[in-house]
């Protein structure tokens, strides 16, 4: 049996039977993921290193201890784990993520065309650094939702999951990111395309 038709739950369930290999698979199968989301709040290859093997410890020992019971929610159960190690260490350092100065966000690479002339490339560089300022301007609430979804690619689903709200009010703080973002940018006579 090919190990990518094998579910999450199945694969949980091999590995507290005994079988090492099903732990491999599941965490191959879901380290890009959970990795590129730690990057993303800690804004440190050393600490998301350091994180995202001690998510994978916990959810080992927790496994190991028969306390696993989330039955067919690996994903959002295992990013539940990262985010709050994460929420840890900001809370043993006294302070709270920020997001500015870094070049881990970067919602025009998406958009960018691979045969911008120069005049687009600079065009396009300013108005991608004058983004990743107003965002820092946004509730952290506003901008967590907003860089999970953006940048992380998240589900509305698993951002509820992992910020414990409801998707309702993950949605809600999605739409006032984005009302605030155009405010921010009408207040301050900000041009945000190339016309």
């Amino acid at each position: 049996m090919n190990n990518s038709s094998i579910s999450d739950t199945e694969l949980v369930r091999q590995y507290i039977s005994g079988s090492e290999n099903a732990l491999e698979e599941i965490i191959a199968r879901h380290k890009d993921r959970i990795y590129g989301y730690i990057k993303m709040m800690v804004k440190s290859h050393d600490l998301a290193e350091d994180v995202f093997q001690d998510t994978f410890i916990k959810a080992i020992k927790t496994l190991k201890a028969g306390n696993y019971n989330e039955e067919g929610k690996f994903l959002p159960w295992i990013m539940r784990i990262a985010h709050n190690l994460i929420i840890d260490h900001f809370r043993r350092v006294k302070r709270m993520p920020t997001y500015s100065g870094t070049d881990d966000f970067d919602i025009f690479d998406v958009i960018k065309s691979e045969d911008q002339n120069i005049d687009e490339k600079l065009f396009w560089d300013q108005v991608h650094v004058d983004v990743k300022k107003l965002i820092d301007y946004l509730p952290d609430e506003q901008r967590e939702v907003l860089e999970m979804r953006i940048y992380q690619d998240l589900s509305f689903k698993e951002i509820s999951e992992l910020t414990n709200v409801s998707i309702n009010t993950a949605l809600g703080r999605m739409r006032y990111a984005l009302i605030n973002l155009r405010k921010i940018i009408k207040e301050n006579n900000l041009v945000m395309s190339a016309q």
